[in-house]
């Protein structure tokens, strides 16, 4: 199928199966029918050679593989995105009623905007977001450092650091809600044996947000420290060698010498720790055991799902998921772009 699917292509765009032999009576003839003939053929071919000239002939030959499955995405992905976009310009409030699409309007984003619930969340997906991704980025950093600087057991200490990461937000809820624990818990413990505490990081608005924070910290600490790790040991020796040489201390070369040349790893880190953090409802769901998590910790993601299944406020939290999905695209969007522009997508 695969053959015959690029011979076919092949001869609507002009390509070598289409070319007749040199000796051949049609490519001699001057009359109207071998002329209309291949007119008929540049008209059929003219759009498909476009797209061969733009995007290659691998294009054409591969589209009975890749179009089944971007039809299918489209409609189960980008027709969800669409539809709930749509849903969210109407008034409807769950599947007790039919949405009514003849008045359309902005109501529910003007709502969200001037909700006072909202933009707090907004601010605490923000202080989430930034937070969570530079204390990650510095942290994991600095252990990719020190392991790079060839410690003993240095695959024992990668695993360790690692591990976390292969678990799911809900085990790790789970775990940090004992850790957590105002009573047996060994956070509380700790501070116990200095005379402080016990605190209730859970339950009070003031530490809930900075005890999420550190939670997931501790779970992808790890990942940034492969990161760097692997684009340290990319870096030539003659770097480290040049700036020890030049009379540079150790610090003073991994800040002017090395650090710099992580700043490809640092944005693509970035990236992934960010998408992470917007997807951290089931995180805060399981810390809490609730749709709504204490004063001082909702973010747009839990907003979002309690208005909608809670509050049985469809629109409202189709709006709200429009605003969180903008603001991923907006963290998601320059960095397409970037790696776009210098061919590495």
């Amino acid at each position: 199928m695969f053959d015959s699917f690029r011979t076919v292509t092949r001869q609507l765009v002009g390509g070598e199966d289409h070319r007749t032999s040199a000796d051949s009576d049609d490519e001699i003839r001057t009359d109207g029918g071998v002329a209309e003939s291949r007119r008929r053929t540049g008209s059929s071919g003219g759009v498909l050679k476009a797209v061969r000239d733009r995007f290659g002939e691998d294009f054409l030959e591969s589209t009975p593989f890749w179009l089944p499955t971007f039809l299918l995405m489209s409609l189960f992905v980008y027709g969800s995105i669409g539809w709930n976009f749509l849903i969210s310009l109407t008034d409807f409030e769950g599947f007790a009623q039919e949405p009514d699409y003849s008045n359309l309007d902005f109501e529910m984003y003007v709502q969200a905007v001037t909700s006072e619930a909202v933009q707090t969340a907004v601010v605490n997906t923000f202080a989430l977001l930034v937070a969570f991704t530079v204390v990650c980025l510095a942290f994991g950093m600095v252990l990719a450092i020190l392991v790079d600087r060839g410690i003993r057991f240095e695959n024992t200490f990668r695993t360790i650091y690692l591990l976390p990461m292969s678990l799911s937000f809900v085990v790790t809820a789970q775990f940090w809600l004992w850790m957590y624990n105002p009573t047996n818990g060994i956070v509380n413990m700790f501070f116990g044996v200095f005379g402080l505490g016990p605190y209730d990081f859970i339950g009070n608005p003031n530490l809930v947000l900075a005890a999420v924070i550190f939670a997931l910290v501790w779970q992808f600490s790890g990942y940034t420290m492969v990161v760097y790790l692997a684009s340290l040991r990319a870096i030539p020796t003659e770097h480290y060698e040049a700036a020890q040489v030049d009379g540079a201390s150790t610090v003073k070369m991994y800040w002017r010498v090395i650090v710099p040349q992580l700043k490809n790893a640092t944005i693509s880190a970035s990236v992934v720790l960010m998408v992470f953090a917007l997807k951290a409802f089931d995180f805060l769901y399981s810390l809490v055991g609730n749709f709504r998590p204490p004063n001082g910790s909702d973010i747009l993601a839990t907003k979002m799902v309690r208005e909608a299944f809670q509050n049985q406020n469809w629109a409202y939290g189709s709006a709200i998921a429009v605003l969180l999905f903008a603001l991923a695209l907006a963290i998601i969007g320059p960095y397409l772009f970037h790696q776009y522009k210098h061919d590495n997508l």
